[in-house]
């Protein structure tokens, strides 16, 4: 790159600095002026990178990496939340996440939806299993009673936390564990082996109206954001087994700052469901309005995903929650 007259440059974005500068010094800031930060934040960024390789000032490049470093400070203790970052959370950081991910979750809910069928099917074709899981007075109650009233014996708003806090909890565990591989796969093997024992004995018992009609409406979403968090605690195992062109802790770093962009997400996501379980599954709607709201959420989710998504994708987010904090790395190797 070739040479900058320094002084012109310094005349040319002086302002930029003072006004970083102030803005640094301020207590207070409104929305609009916490999202500035971060855009001066990023121009000083660059200007730094600029003058380091043009025409490196010890001096300059002292002022300007010390100015970032408060700066980041800065944003990082910040009271006052940027609307805007929120907003591209949703828009951007999540769908590209997930788009980018998609072969990893739609392969892992693909699987679990065909070892699901296989195992309802050899459980329905093979009742003396049922005998040494539960004793006959226990089948009775679970057909006739225990499985319906789940869904209405307790308050719906205090079951709407209930059912969320589990998800989440399942969801998060099968992340943060995904970095070993097994156990990932255990944590799915049971919520689905759970899943086909009773789907399979109420509709032995000729109850699977019953049961479809109450599964359907929050599972849909439900089990998608399980299997979600399944197929990115995957991607994290694979991260550090084949790292491809990066070295191992690069990959690990970089696929697990896009797993913590799922897992936010996803409890946005899951509260959705969880709402959808407490306040429609029980209700009174027919079984088939009931059924098109849970079809209607995941039609919504897929979308998001798929269109919303791609679209984050080529616009160029990664859904790497720390990507923009890595510009500084430029001031800090001042």
């Amino acid at each position: 790159m070739p040479r900058i007259d320094l002084d012109a440059y310094v005349a040319a974005h002086a302002h930029s600095w003072a006004r970083l500068e102030q803005l640094v010094r301020q207590r207070r800031r409104t929305g609009v002026e916490a999202d500035e930060l971060v855009d001066r934040y990023q121009q000083v960024a660059t200007h730094l990178s600029v003058v380091r390789t043009s025409a490196p000032d010890a001096e300059l490049v002292a002022y300007l990496s010390s100015l970032l470093g408060r700066a980041r400070i800065s944003m990082l203790s910040a009271r006052v939340p940027s609307w805007r970052g929120v907003a591209h959370f949703f828009t951007d950081r999540f769908p590209a996440a997930l788009y980018r991910l998609r072969w990893w979750w739609l392969g892992c809910l693909a699987g679990n939806v065909v070892v699901t069928g296989v195992m309802m099917w050899w459980l329905s074709t093979h009742p003396e299993v049922e005998q040494n899981l539960l004793d006959p007075q226990a089948v009775d109650q679970l057909v006739n009673s225990d499985f319906e009233s789940y869904y209405s014996e307790n308050a719906a708003s205090a079951f709407a936390t209930h059912v969320w806090l589990n998800n989440t909890w399942v969801s998060g565990l099968c992340i943060a564990l995904g970095i070993l591989g097994l156990p990932v796969l255990w944590l799915l093997f049971n919520n689905i082996a759970n899943l086909a024992i009773i789907g399979s004995i109420m509709m032995r018992h000729d109850r699977g109206e019953v049961f479809w009609g109450l599964i359907l409406p929050h599972g849909l979403l439900e089990l998608t954001c399980v299997f979600v968090a399944g197929g990115v605690g995957l991607r994290l195992f694979w991260s550090w087994i084949e790292p491809g062109s990066l070295t191992r802790a690069s990959s690990l770093a970089q696929a697990g700052r896009t797993a913590a962009t799922v897992a936010l997400g996803l409890g946005v996501v899951l509260a959705i469901s969880g709402v959808i379980e407490a306040f429609v599954t029980p209700s009174p709607l027919p079984t088939w309005a009931r059924i098109a709201i849970g079809i209607l959420a995941e039609v919504t989710f897929l979308a998001y995903v798929f269109v919303l998504g791609r679209n984050a994708v080529a616009r160029g987010a990664t859904g790497d929650i720390g990507a923009e904090l890595l510009e500084d790395r430029v001031a800090t190797q001042a």
